[in-house]
Protein backbone atom coordinates (compact mmCIF):
# COMPACT_ATOMS: atom_id res chain seq x y z
CA UNK A 1 0.00 0.00 0.00
CA UNK A 2 1.66 3.41 -0.66
CA UNK A 3 1.59 5.99 1.65
CA UNK A 4 0.11 9.16 1.52
CA UNK A 5 2.99 11.51 1.13
CA UNK A 6 5.87 10.79 -0.83
CA UNK A 7 8.95 8.54 0.64
CA UNK A 8 12.80 9.27 0.23
CA UNK A 9 14.42 6.51 -1.94
CA UNK A 10 15.83 4.24 0.37
CA UNK A 11 19.31 2.98 0.01
CA UNK A 12 20.14 -0.38 -1.83
CA UNK A 13 19.84 -3.49 0.09
CA UNK A 14 22.56 -4.98 2.58
CA UNK A 15 23.09 -7.84 5.06
CA UNK A 16 21.82 -7.13 8.26
CA UNK A 17 24.02 -5.31 10.67
CA UNK A 18 25.04 -6.82 14.35
CA UNK A 19 22.63 -4.56 15.66
CA UNK A 20 19.64 -6.05 13.39
CA UNK A 21 19.38 -2.89 10.95
CA UNK A 22 17.77 -4.11 7.90
CA UNK A 23 17.57 -1.39 4.67
CA UNK A 24 14.81 -1.68 1.88
CA UNK A 25 15.09 -2.18 -1.94
CA UNK A 26 15.20 1.14 -3.78
CA UNK A 27 12.92 -0.53 -5.86
CA UNK A 28 10.01 -0.72 -2.95
CA UNK A 29 9.39 3.13 -2.37
CA UNK A 30 5.68 2.30 -2.92
CA UNK A 31 5.57 0.94 0.62
CA UNK A 32 5.25 1.83 3.85
CA UNK A 33 8.29 2.22 6.52
CA UNK A 34 7.85 1.63 10.11
CA UNK A 35 9.27 0.22 12.81
CA UNK A 36 9.84 -3.58 12.80
CA UNK A 37 7.25 -5.97 14.69
CA UNK A 38 8.57 -7.17 18.16
CA UNK A 39 6.87 -10.42 17.78
CA UNK A 40 9.39 -11.45 14.91
CA UNK A 41 12.51 -11.03 17.19
CA UNK A 42 12.83 -7.66 16.34
CA UNK A 43 13.93 -4.47 18.98
CA UNK A 44 11.52 -1.58 18.54
CA UNK A 45 14.90 0.66 18.78
CA UNK A 46 15.85 -0.55 15.21
CA UNK A 47 16.18 0.93 12.18
CA UNK A 48 13.05 1.04 10.19
CA UNK A 49 11.97 -1.61 7.85
CA UNK A 50 9.94 -2.02 4.75
CA UNK A 51 6.18 -3.14 5.60
CA UNK A 52 3.85 -4.40 3.10
CA UNK A 53 0.54 -3.63 2.92
CA UNK A 54 -1.40 -6.39 5.55
CA UNK A 55 -3.84 -6.81 3.24
CA UNK A 56 -1.79 -7.40 0.43
CA UNK A 57 0.36 -9.99 2.45
CA UNK A 58 -2.93 -11.60 3.91
CA UNK A 59 -3.59 -12.51 0.30
CA UNK A 60 0.09 -13.80 -0.43
CA UNK A 61 -0.44 -15.99 2.86
CA UNK A 62 -3.52 -17.37 1.74
CA UNK A 63 -2.28 -17.89 -1.93
CA UNK A 64 1.17 -19.53 -0.19
CA UNK A 65 -0.95 -21.89 1.97
CA UNK A 66 -3.35 -22.94 -0.89
CA UNK A 67 -0.09 -24.61 -2.60
CA UNK A 68 2.26 -25.66 -0.19
CA UNK A 69 -0.07 -26.82 2.59
CA UNK A 70 -2.01 -29.36 0.58
CA UNK A 71 1.22 -30.63 -0.78
CA UNK A 72 3.35 -30.68 2.53
CA UNK A 73 0.24 -32.39 4.36
CA UNK A 74 -0.14 -34.92 1.78
CA UNK A 75 3.85 -36.13 1.53
CA UNK A 76 3.61 -36.14 5.79
CA UNK A 77 -0.06 -38.27 5.41
CA UNK A 78 1.11 -41.13 3.06
CA UNK A 79 4.40 -41.17 4.90
CA UNK A 80 2.88 -41.37 8.50
CA UNK A 81 0.26 -43.65 6.90
CA UNK A 82 3.70 -46.33 5.77
CA UNK A 83 4.89 -45.77 9.18
CA UNK A 84 1.89 -46.78 11.01
CA UNK A 85 0.30 -49.13 9.51
CA UNK A 86 1.86 -51.88 11.04
CA UNK A 87 -0.58 -51.57 13.76
CA UNK A 88 -3.35 -51.82 11.13
CA UNK A 89 -2.06 -55.07 10.51
CA UNK A 90 -0.88 -56.23 13.72
CA UNK A 91 -4.41 -56.80 14.39
CA UNK A 92 -5.58 -58.54 10.69
CA UNK A 93 -3.32 -61.40 10.93
CA UNK A 94 0.16 -59.99 9.96
CA UNK A 95 2.24 -61.22 12.92
CA UNK A 96 0.58 -65.18 12.36
CA UNK A 97 1.33 -65.24 9.01
CA UNK A 98 4.89 -64.37 9.44
CA UNK A 99 5.17 -66.61 12.12
CA UNK A 100 6.00 -63.50 14.73
CA UNK A 101 5.78 -64.04 17.83
CA UNK A 102 4.80 -60.72 19.97
CA UNK A 103 8.35 -59.93 20.72
CA UNK A 104 9.41 -60.01 17.37
CA UNK A 105 6.62 -58.15 16.20
CA UNK A 106 7.52 -55.18 18.99
CA UNK A 107 10.88 -55.66 18.12
CA UNK A 108 10.00 -54.45 14.34
CA UNK A 109 7.70 -51.58 15.69
CA UNK A 110 10.85 -50.45 17.66
CA UNK A 111 13.56 -50.96 15.13
CA UNK A 112 12.37 -48.22 12.50
CA UNK A 113 13.64 -45.75 14.98
CA UNK A 114 17.46 -47.22 14.87
CA UNK A 115 17.54 -45.94 11.73
CA UNK A 116 15.32 -43.33 11.89
CA UNK A 117 16.88 -41.57 14.54
CA UNK A 118 20.71 -41.86 13.29
CA UNK A 119 19.42 -40.20 9.83
CA UNK A 120 17.35 -37.01 11.29
CA UNK A 121 20.71 -34.37 11.39
CA UNK A 122 22.13 -35.44 8.36
CA UNK A 123 19.22 -35.08 6.40
CA UNK A 124 17.99 -31.92 8.12
CA UNK A 125 21.29 -30.49 7.30
CA UNK A 126 22.33 -31.53 4.06
CA UNK A 127 18.52 -30.03 2.72
CA UNK A 128 19.50 -26.98 1.28
CA UNK A 129 22.80 -28.60 -0.37
CA UNK A 130 20.84 -31.36 -2.30
CA UNK A 131 18.10 -28.39 -2.80
CA UNK A 132 14.32 -29.47 -0.79
CA UNK A 133 12.60 -31.04 -4.16
CA UNK A 134 15.35 -33.62 -4.71
CA UNK A 135 15.91 -34.54 -1.33
CA UNK A 136 12.06 -35.01 0.00
CA UNK A 137 11.30 -36.59 -3.27
CA UNK A 138 14.36 -39.21 -3.13
CA UNK A 139 12.98 -40.46 0.15
CA UNK A 140 9.47 -40.22 -1.01
CA UNK A 141 9.64 -42.24 -3.60
CA UNK A 142 12.21 -44.98 -1.87
CA UNK A 143 9.85 -45.22 1.57
CA UNK A 144 6.69 -45.79 -0.75
CA UNK A 145 8.19 -48.71 -2.61
CA UNK A 146 9.43 -50.39 0.43
CA UNK A 147 6.26 -50.40 1.61
CA UNK A 148 5.25 -51.80 -1.64
CA UNK A 149 7.47 -54.51 -1.24
CA UNK A 150 6.53 -55.11 2.94
CA UNK A 151 3.22 -56.63 1.10
CA UNK A 152 5.21 -59.44 -0.17
CA UNK A 153 7.50 -60.12 3.01
CA UNK A 154 7.06 -63.84 4.17
CA UNK A 155 9.20 -63.22 7.33
CA UNK A 156 10.53 -61.79 10.10
CA UNK A 157 13.81 -60.96 8.44
CA UNK A 158 11.77 -59.14 5.98
CA UNK A 159 10.03 -57.21 8.18
CA UNK A 160 12.64 -56.13 9.79
CA UNK A 161 15.11 -54.88 6.49
CA UNK A 162 11.99 -53.01 5.63
CA UNK A 163 10.99 -51.16 8.64
CA UNK A 164 14.75 -50.29 8.97
CA UNK A 165 14.79 -48.84 4.90
CA UNK A 166 11.78 -46.94 6.33
CA UNK A 167 13.62 -45.47 8.67
CA UNK A 168 16.40 -44.10 6.95
CA UNK A 169 14.00 -42.57 4.47
CA UNK A 170 11.30 -40.81 6.60
CA UNK A 171 13.54 -39.61 9.24
CA UNK A 172 14.73 -36.97 6.98
CA UNK A 173 10.99 -35.71 5.84
CA UNK A 174 9.76 -34.18 9.06
CA UNK A 175 12.80 -32.04 10.39
CA UNK A 176 13.10 -31.06 6.13
CA UNK A 177 9.41 -29.79 5.93
CA UNK A 178 9.85 -27.74 9.20
CA UNK A 179 13.14 -26.40 7.66
CA UNK A 180 10.79 -25.56 4.33
CA UNK A 181 8.69 -23.78 6.34
CA UNK A 182 10.96 -21.63 7.59
CA UNK A 183 11.72 -20.64 4.48
CA UNK A 184 8.42 -19.74 3.93
CA UNK A 185 6.72 -18.15 6.72
CA UNK A 186 7.79 -15.84 9.59
CA UNK A 187 7.96 -16.85 13.26
CA UNK A 188 4.57 -16.01 14.57
CA UNK A 189 3.30 -17.68 11.51
CA UNK A 190 4.62 -20.79 12.13
CA UNK A 191 2.83 -22.24 15.02
CA UNK A 192 -0.60 -22.88 12.42
CA UNK A 193 1.71 -24.25 9.27
CA UNK A 194 3.53 -27.22 12.21
CA UNK A 195 -0.20 -27.80 13.51
CA UNK A 196 -1.07 -28.82 9.81
CA UNK A 197 1.82 -31.69 10.19
CA UNK A 198 0.40 -32.87 12.95
CA UNK A 199 -2.85 -32.81 11.80
CA UNK A 200 -1.84 -35.09 8.93
CA UNK A 201 -0.34 -37.47 12.00
CA UNK A 202 -4.04 -37.62 12.81
CA UNK A 203 -5.82 -37.78 9.51
CA UNK A 204 -3.46 -40.75 9.01
CA UNK A 205 -4.76 -42.50 11.98
CA UNK A 206 -7.92 -41.65 11.06
CA UNK A 207 -7.77 -42.03 7.40
CA UNK A 208 -5.48 -45.52 7.91
CA UNK A 209 -8.29 -46.73 10.31
CA UNK A 210 -10.46 -46.46 7.41
CA UNK A 211 -8.80 -47.24 4.82
CA UNK A 212 -7.45 -50.40 6.34
CA UNK A 213 -10.92 -51.48 7.29
CA UNK A 214 -11.76 -51.09 3.28
CA UNK A 215 -8.87 -52.42 2.16
CA UNK A 216 -8.86 -55.55 4.61
CA UNK A 217 -12.39 -56.68 3.16
CA UNK A 218 -10.07 -57.39 -0.64
CA UNK A 219 -8.95 -60.56 1.73
CA UNK A 220 -8.37 -63.25 -0.40
CA UNK A 221 -8.53 -61.25 -3.52
CA UNK A 222 -5.76 -62.53 -5.94
CA UNK A 223 -4.98 -65.04 -3.23
CA UNK A 224 -3.58 -62.00 -0.82
CA UNK A 225 -4.23 -61.51 2.77
CA UNK A 226 -5.97 -58.46 3.42
CA UNK A 227 -2.89 -57.02 5.46
CA UNK A 228 -0.58 -57.47 2.44
CA UNK A 229 -3.33 -55.41 0.10
CA UNK A 230 -2.87 -52.45 3.07
CA UNK A 231 0.48 -52.29 2.41
CA UNK A 232 0.37 -52.18 -1.47
CA UNK A 233 -2.18 -49.52 -1.90
CA UNK A 234 -1.22 -47.31 0.30
CA UNK A 235 2.56 -47.92 -1.07
CA UNK A 236 1.19 -46.93 -4.45
CA UNK A 237 -0.56 -43.65 -2.90
CA UNK A 238 2.57 -42.40 -1.88
CA UNK A 239 4.47 -43.10 -5.30
CA UNK A 240 2.11 -40.97 -6.82
CA UNK A 241 2.53 -38.01 -4.25
CA UNK A 242 6.45 -38.62 -4.49
CA UNK A 243 5.80 -37.24 -8.04
CA UNK A 244 3.79 -34.76 -7.06
CA UNK A 245 6.52 -33.15 -4.47
CA UNK A 246 9.07 -33.65 -7.74
CA UNK A 247 7.00 -31.30 -10.07
CA UNK A 248 5.06 -28.87 -7.40
CA UNK A 249 7.24 -27.89 -4.59
CA UNK A 250 9.71 -25.14 -5.48
CA UNK A 251 13.15 -24.91 -4.36
CA UNK A 252 13.21 -21.13 -3.63
CA UNK A 253 9.76 -20.18 -2.07
CA UNK A 254 10.72 -16.12 -3.37
CA UNK A 255 10.59 -17.53 -7.15
CA UNK A 256 7.60 -19.96 -6.69
CA UNK A 257 6.15 -20.50 -10.14
CA UNK A 258 2.26 -20.08 -9.16
CA UNK A 259 3.88 -16.26 -7.88
CA UNK A 260 3.21 -13.47 -10.23
CA UNK A 261 6.12 -10.71 -10.25
CA UNK A 262 4.42 -8.03 -7.41
CA UNK A 263 3.90 -11.29 -5.24
CA UNK A 264 7.62 -12.82 -5.87
CA UNK A 265 8.38 -9.16 -4.66
CA UNK A 266 6.65 -9.47 -1.97
CA UNK A 267 8.54 -12.98 -0.68
CA UNK A 268 11.96 -10.86 -1.24
CA UNK A 269 10.41 -8.20 1.06
CA UNK A 270 9.46 -10.40 3.45
CA UNK A 271 12.75 -12.86 3.15
CA UNK A 272 14.42 -9.47 4.61
CA UNK A 273 12.07 -8.59 7.09
CA UNK A 274 13.08 -11.91 8.72
CA UNK A 275 16.80 -11.95 7.49
CA UNK A 276 17.99 -12.16 11.11
CA UNK A 277 15.91 -15.53 11.65
CA UNK A 278 17.31 -16.78 8.27
CA UNK A 279 20.51 -15.98 8.37
CA UNK A 280 23.83 -16.85 6.32
CA UNK A 281 22.66 -19.07 3.34
CA UNK A 282 26.17 -20.73 4.06
CA UNK A 283 27.17 -23.70 5.50
CA UNK A 284 29.00 -23.93 8.93
CA UNK A 285 30.30 -26.18 11.20
CA UNK A 286 30.89 -23.06 13.89
CA UNK A 287 26.79 -23.37 13.96
CA UNK A 288 26.23 -26.87 14.11
CA UNK A 289 28.80 -26.32 16.96
CA UNK A 290 26.79 -23.65 19.00
CA UNK A 291 23.41 -25.44 18.29
CA UNK A 292 24.72 -28.47 20.13
CA UNK A 293 26.02 -26.32 23.08
CA UNK A 294 22.59 -24.65 23.26
CA UNK A 295 20.35 -25.71 26.85
CA UNK A 296 17.10 -24.85 24.56
CA UNK A 297 17.94 -27.78 22.48
CA UNK A 298 18.53 -30.05 25.62
CA UNK A 299 15.48 -29.23 27.50
CA UNK A 300 13.26 -29.15 24.35
CA UNK A 301 14.59 -32.80 22.92
CA UNK A 302 14.13 -34.31 26.55
CA UNK A 303 10.47 -32.44 26.58
CA UNK A 304 9.88 -34.40 22.93
CA UNK A 305 11.15 -37.56 23.88
CA UNK A 306 8.50 -37.51 26.64
CA UNK A 307 5.79 -36.27 24.26
CA UNK A 308 7.01 -38.72 21.76
CA UNK A 309 6.01 -41.95 24.46
CA UNK A 310 2.29 -40.67 23.66
CA UNK A 311 2.92 -40.16 19.93
CA UNK A 312 4.38 -43.05 18.71
CA UNK A 313 3.03 -45.47 20.99
CA UNK A 314 -1.05 -44.22 21.09
CA UNK A 315 -0.92 -43.52 17.08
CA UNK A 316 0.72 -46.64 16.24
CA UNK A 317 -1.02 -49.13 19.23
CA UNK A 318 -4.50 -47.29 19.64
CA UNK A 319 -6.04 -50.13 17.21
CA UNK A 320 -5.05 -52.40 19.37
CA UNK A 321 -5.58 -50.42 23.07
CA UNK A 322 -8.94 -50.14 21.65
CA UNK A 323 -9.56 -53.97 20.79
CA UNK A 324 -8.26 -54.78 24.39
CA UNK A 325 -11.19 -52.92 25.57
CA UNK A 326 -13.38 -55.71 23.74
CA UNK A 327 -13.85 -54.72 20.52
CA UNK A 328 -13.11 -57.00 17.61
CA UNK A 329 -10.22 -56.01 14.78
CA UNK A 330 -12.81 -54.59 12.33
CA UNK A 331 -14.79 -52.37 15.08
CA UNK A 332 -11.40 -51.31 16.77
CA UNK A 333 -10.27 -49.96 12.77
CA UNK A 334 -13.26 -47.60 12.66
CA UNK A 335 -13.48 -46.66 16.50
CA UNK A 336 -10.19 -44.87 16.06
CA UNK A 337 -11.60 -42.44 13.65
CA UNK A 338 -13.03 -39.96 15.74
CA UNK A 339 -10.20 -40.20 18.52
CA UNK A 340 -8.05 -39.03 15.73
CA UNK A 341 -10.34 -36.45 14.46
CA UNK A 342 -10.38 -34.73 18.11
CA UNK A 343 -6.84 -34.79 18.30
CA UNK A 344 -6.11 -32.84 15.06
CA UNK A 345 -8.68 -30.16 15.68
CA UNK A 346 -8.07 -29.50 19.23
CA UNK A 347 -4.13 -29.21 18.26
CA UNK A 348 -4.97 -26.62 15.25
CA UNK A 349 -7.18 -24.75 17.76
CA UNK A 350 -4.55 -24.36 19.87
CA UNK A 351 -2.00 -23.77 17.03
CA UNK A 352 -3.26 -20.43 16.22
CA UNK A 353 -3.95 -19.55 19.64
CA UNK A 354 -0.47 -19.71 20.08
CA UNK A 355 0.66 -17.86 16.62
CA UNK A 356 -1.86 -15.03 17.57
CA UNK A 357 -0.63 -14.45 21.16
CA UNK A 358 2.89 -15.78 20.71
CA UNK A 359 2.95 -18.29 23.78
CA UNK A 360 4.31 -21.90 23.65
CA UNK A 361 5.64 -23.36 26.73
CA UNK A 362 2.36 -22.88 28.56
CA UNK A 363 -0.14 -24.21 25.66
CA UNK A 364 2.33 -27.31 25.56
CA UNK A 365 1.69 -27.82 29.62
CA UNK A 366 -1.92 -27.35 29.03
CA UNK A 367 -2.47 -29.61 26.87
CA UNK A 368 -1.18 -32.44 28.87
CA UNK A 369 -3.15 -31.94 31.34
CA UNK A 370 -6.03 -33.37 29.26
CA UNK A 371 -3.17 -36.74 28.62
CA UNK A 372 -2.52 -36.67 32.37
CA UNK A 373 -6.77 -36.92 32.72
CA UNK A 374 -7.06 -39.08 30.00
CA UNK A 375 -4.34 -42.03 30.63
CA UNK A 376 -5.68 -42.07 34.49
CA UNK A 377 -9.14 -43.21 33.18
CA UNK A 378 -7.79 -45.46 30.79
CA UNK A 379 -5.73 -47.63 34.01
CA UNK A 380 -7.98 -47.33 36.55
CA UNK A 381 -10.65 -49.83 36.76
CA UNK A 382 -13.36 -47.89 35.23
CA UNK A 383 -15.83 -49.19 32.57
CA UNK A 384 -15.00 -49.67 28.83
CA UNK A 385 -16.93 -46.70 27.74
CA UNK A 386 -15.10 -44.54 30.39
CA UNK A 387 -11.42 -45.86 29.05
CA UNK A 388 -12.71 -45.08 25.31
CA UNK A 389 -13.57 -41.71 26.56
CA UNK A 390 -10.22 -41.37 28.26
CA UNK A 391 -8.50 -41.89 24.43
CA UNK A 392 -10.01 -38.77 23.55
CA UNK A 393 -8.36 -36.95 25.92
CA UNK A 394 -5.47 -38.51 25.52
CA UNK A 395 -5.56 -37.52 22.09
CA UNK A 396 -5.51 -33.50 22.93
CA UNK A 397 -2.04 -33.84 24.38
CA UNK A 398 -0.75 -36.57 22.03
CA UNK A 399 -0.43 -34.22 19.01
CA UNK A 400 -0.49 -30.56 20.59
CA UNK A 401 2.48 -31.59 22.75
CA UNK A 402 5.05 -32.52 20.14
CA UNK A 403 4.11 -30.15 17.16
CA UNK A 404 3.60 -26.82 19.73
CA UNK A 405 7.30 -28.10 21.45
CA UNK A 406 8.84 -28.08 18.25
CA UNK A 407 7.30 -24.76 17.25
CA UNK A 408 8.87 -23.28 20.42
CA UNK A 409 12.49 -24.19 19.34
CA UNK A 410 11.95 -23.70 15.64
CA UNK A 411 11.22 -19.81 16.29
CA UNK A 412 13.77 -19.14 18.63
CA UNK A 413 16.68 -20.78 17.28
CA UNK A 414 18.76 -18.53 14.56
CA UNK A 415 20.09 -18.35 11.54
CA UNK A 416 19.35 -21.50 9.17
CA UNK A 417 22.10 -24.27 9.71
CA UNK A 418 21.73 -23.65 13.79
CA UNK A 419 18.10 -23.99 13.96
CA UNK A 420 18.77 -26.92 10.85
CA UNK A 421 21.23 -29.05 13.31
CA UNK A 422 18.83 -27.94 16.20
CA UNK A 423 16.02 -29.41 15.00
CA UNK A 424 17.65 -32.45 13.80
CA UNK A 425 19.31 -33.23 17.07
CA UNK A 426 15.92 -32.43 18.75
CA UNK A 427 14.18 -35.02 16.26
CA UNK A 428 17.13 -37.58 17.01
CA UNK A 429 16.62 -37.29 20.58
CA UNK A 430 12.73 -37.15 20.44
CA UNK A 431 12.24 -40.29 18.39
CA UNK A 432 14.26 -42.67 20.30
CA UNK A 433 11.42 -42.61 22.14
CA UNK A 434 9.69 -44.56 19.22
CA UNK A 435 11.79 -47.80 20.37
CA UNK A 436 10.52 -47.45 24.05
CA UNK A 437 6.88 -47.05 22.47
CA UNK A 438 7.58 -50.30 21.08
CA UNK A 439 8.78 -52.25 23.87
CA UNK A 440 6.18 -51.20 26.42
CA UNK A 441 3.02 -52.11 23.99
CA UNK A 442 3.32 -55.93 24.39
CA UNK A 443 0.43 -57.47 25.99
CA UNK A 444 -3.31 -56.62 26.72
CA UNK A 445 -4.40 -54.81 28.47
CA UNK A 446 -1.23 -52.69 27.83
CA UNK A 447 -1.08 -51.57 31.33
CA UNK A 448 2.52 -50.78 31.27
CA UNK A 449 2.62 -48.84 27.90
CA UNK A 450 -0.28 -46.49 29.42
CA UNK A 451 1.39 -46.14 32.48
CA UNK A 452 4.91 -45.40 31.04
CA UNK A 453 3.16 -42.87 29.18
CA UNK A 454 1.30 -41.41 32.18
CA UNK A 455 4.77 -41.27 33.89
CA UNK A 456 6.29 -39.35 30.43
CA UNK A 457 3.15 -36.79 30.27
CA UNK A 458 4.06 -35.73 34.13
CA UNK A 459 8.17 -35.25 33.60
CA UNK A 460 7.31 -33.60 30.45
CA UNK A 461 5.53 -30.68 32.64
CA UNK A 462 8.55 -29.98 35.54
CA UNK A 463 10.79 -29.93 32.14
CA UNK A 464 8.50 -27.47 30.48
CA UNK A 465 8.82 -24.88 32.85
CA UNK A 466 12.60 -25.62 33.52
CA UNK A 467 12.74 -24.50 29.47
CA UNK A 468 10.19 -21.41 30.34
CA UNK A 469 11.80 -20.53 33.05
CA UNK A 470 15.31 -21.11 31.38
CA UNK A 471 14.35 -18.51 28.48
CA UNK A 472 12.95 -16.08 30.43
CA UNK A 473 16.19 -15.65 32.17
CA UNK A 474 17.55 -15.46 28.50
CA UNK A 475 15.39 -12.66 27.49
CA UNK A 476 15.56 -10.51 30.97
CA UNK A 477 19.59 -10.50 30.28
CA UNK A 478 19.40 -8.91 27.52
CA UNK A 479 16.97 -6.49 28.55
CA UNK A 480 19.36 -5.63 30.84
CA UNK A 481 22.61 -5.76 28.76
CA UNK A 482 20.75 -3.30 26.25
CA UNK A 483 20.41 -0.81 28.74
CA UNK A 484 23.76 -0.81 30.25
CA UNK A 485 23.03 -2.17 33.65
CA UNK A 486 25.24 -5.35 33.17
CA UNK A 487 28.35 -6.57 31.03
CA UNK A 488 27.43 -8.80 28.02
CA UNK A 489 29.71 -11.57 29.10
CA UNK A 490 28.19 -14.33 26.76
CA UNK A 491 29.70 -16.13 24.13
CA UNK A 492 27.24 -16.32 21.27
CA UNK A 493 25.94 -12.98 20.10
CA UNK A 494 24.73 -13.49 16.64
CA UNK A 495 21.79 -15.10 15.37
CA UNK A 496 19.41 -15.69 18.19
CA UNK A 497 21.66 -14.86 20.62
CA UNK A 498 21.53 -10.80 19.12
CA UNK A 499 20.19 -8.48 21.69
CA UNK A 500 17.39 -7.73 19.47
CA UNK A 501 16.17 -11.38 18.95
CA UNK A 502 13.44 -11.98 21.40
CA UNK A 503 12.79 -15.24 22.61
CA UNK A 504 9.27 -16.88 22.40
CA UNK A 505 7.49 -17.85 25.91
Amino acid sequence: MASSSPLPPPAPPRSPSPSGEKKSDPERQDELYTKPDVEDGQNPASSTLEILDPKAETALLHKLDSVFVPIIMLVYLSCFLDRSNIGNVKVAGMPEDIHATPAQFSTAVSIFYATYVAFEAPWAILLKRLTPRVTLTTLCVVWSLTTIFSGFITNIGGLYAARLVLGACEGGLFPGLNLYLTMVYKREEQARRVSYLFVCTAIAGAFGGLLAYLILKMDGVGGQAGWRWVYIIEGIFSVLIGALVWFALPNDPTEAYFLNEEEKRMMRVRARQRAQYMGSEDFSWEEIRIALKDTKLWLSGAIQFCQDILLFGFSTFLPSIIQSMGHTSIEAQYLTIPVYITGGLFFMGLAFLSDKIAVRGPLVAFANIFGILGYILIICPTSNGVKFFGTFLCAAAVYSGPGLNLTWLNVNVAPHYRRAAAIGFQQTMANTAGIVAGQIYREKPYLLGNAFSLAALVVSEFLIAGLWLYIRSCNRKKERISKGEIEDTRKVRTGDGALDFKYHL
